[in-house]
């Protein structure tokens, strides 16, 4: 299982970089994205974790922390965090839905962004660290 904790952590460091390469290239729009893919990966990586299996094939945050058993023990400031990034995953969206997320995603609103998901990053990292293997889930 430890395989497939490691492969959704790479997969969310990788999301992390393509959201800084947009950011670059003044796509916001895919930086908010990006910013949920990673969130969405290292969640996964915790689920997997946690369930000794496949995580749900699911894009909603909140949910997925929640099957993480990290709901809990997130603070206020991250639990708002990870519901301010749940819109933007933007894949299917309608055109006009993809317009007005557009118009909230200005540069420095997505240098915050990253910056926030790295932070969220690196604490999921961190409780996956010295979470037991035999936990289960609710």
């Amino acid at each position: 299982m430890q395989d497939k904790v490691e492969y959704w952590l790479d997969l969310a460091d990788e999301d992390l970089k393509v959201a800084d390469s947009m950011l670059k290239a003044k796509h916001y729009l895919y930086v908010g994205f990006m910013c949920h893919l990673t969130i969405e990966k290292a969640l996964k990586a915790v689920v997997a974790h946690v369930t000794e299996g496949l995580p749900p094939k699911i894009h909603n945050l909140p949910v997925l922390a929640e099957k993480a058993l990290l709901e809990d023990k997130m603070g206020e400031e991250q639990f708002d965090f990870i519901r301010e990034l749940n819109p933007l995953n933007i894949e299917g969206r309608y055109p006009s839905y993809k317009e007005q997320v557009s118009q909230i995603l200005s540069k420095e609103y997505c240098e915050k962004l990253i910056k926030r998901t790295e932070e969220m990053l690196c604490w999921i990292k961190q409780q996956l660290s010295v979470m037991p293997k035999d936990t289960q889930t609710k």
